[in-house]
């Protein structure tokens, strides 16, 4: 496991060497909530100083919630963030010319509880279900979308329940709820307290056209900043991947983290690392862009101007195309 490692971090800093020119250590300040997942692979970066072997020096902006960070990079305190591509496209068409390049394919689901009798997610009409992140949560709009396909309209069929995730965690723990929509880091722990998958969000954009598993979530920047800093942004890319790597392959290093996670127990841990695992992107940018096309139309058309803004199409420059080999 070891020799693997060490084995991939070479072939990461062999690219990086074959993608930059030889350059002094350049500062990336990177917007990043102290308990987030971006969190673990920053921690692994450090531990293992893969930035240090790109002369790279991060620069960790901490922030108490992911609208922080949106204001943090708007004001130019941090380079780098987390986010979704719908967000990114509707800043672009707003003015504010961002790029997106995936970091996360990890999705939430529809949970309930082991021995529950919904089997199906058209089981889900006149059941009571939890939904994280509001009217306009993008998992909710297109969990809707699926299934109008099927004739079933969950907004009015099904008694909704909004929150936040941790809020709708505990209270679908505390037997208050049917099932919920939860965020995939809440779905896991519910996993773990053997709660069943009723269906993943990758499943359901299935039915709306993806052709894969898709990152919803990813680095986001500003273009200019990029543009004027592609060897900056291709070592920092690189580092995340070698980080992403060794939690893919070794066990050890989510112990070490273990702390950074919040899991209470083992059991709870190893359903990060799993649903981690599956998330890492492994798909070229134009096939991630390809279903965001897709996946872009049906947002604009339930979620509307209010979660999208005035577009109806994806903007063409919302994922940044500079890194080789994507």
């Amino acid at each position: 496991m070891i020799g693997s490692i060490r084995t991939l971090l070479a072939a990461a800093i062999l690219t990086l060497t074959q993608v930059a020119a030889p350059c002094s250590a350049e500062t990336i300040r990177v917007a990043s909530q102290k308990t987030g997942t971006l969190a673990w692979e920053l921690a692994v970066i450090r531990s293992h100083g893969l930035d240090k072997k790109a002369d790279l020096a991060i620069d960790i902006v901490e922030l108490a919630s992911p609208e922080a960070g949106k204001i943090a990079l708007r004001a130019g305190s941090a380079d780098v963030m987390v986010s979704d591509w719908p967000w990114v496209s509707r800043e672009r068409t707003l003015g504010a010319k961002l790029q997106f390049y995936p970091y996360s394919s990890a999705l939430g689901a529809v949970m309930v509880p082991a021995a529950s009798p919904i089997r199906t997610l058209a089981d889900l009409k006149g059941r009571k279900l939890a939904i994280a992140g509001g009217a306009i949560d993008k998992n909710w709009l297109l969990l809707q979308a699926a299934l109008k396909q099927d004739g079933i309209d969950l907004k009015s069929q099904s008694t909704i329940v909004y929150g936040a995730p941790p809020l709708l965690a505990a209270k679908t723990l505390d037997g208050e709820m049917d099932a919920a929509l939860n965020y995939w880091n809440f779905c896991a722990a519910l996993e773990a307290k053997g709660f069943r998958r009723l269906a993943g969000m990758e499943d359901i954009l299935q039915k709306l056209g993806t052709k894969g598993r898709i990152a919803m979530i990813g680095y986001v920047f500003d273009e200019a900043w990029a543009n004027a800093n592609k060897d900056t942004v291709a070592r920092f890319i690189a580092v995340t991947r070698a980080a992403k790597e060794i939690l893919a392959t070794s066990d050890a290093e989510w112990d070490a983290i273990a702390p950074l996670t919040g899991a209470p127990d083992a059991t709870t841990l190893h359903a990060y690392r799993d649903r981690y695992r599956e998330g890492i992107p492994r798909r070229s940018i134009a096939d991630e862009e390809a279903d965001a096309r897709v996946l872009y139309r049906v947002l604009a058309q339930v979620g509307g101007r209010d979660l999208v803004g005035p577009a109806t199409e994806l903007d063409p420059g919302t994922f940044y195309q500079a890194i080789p080999g994507d």
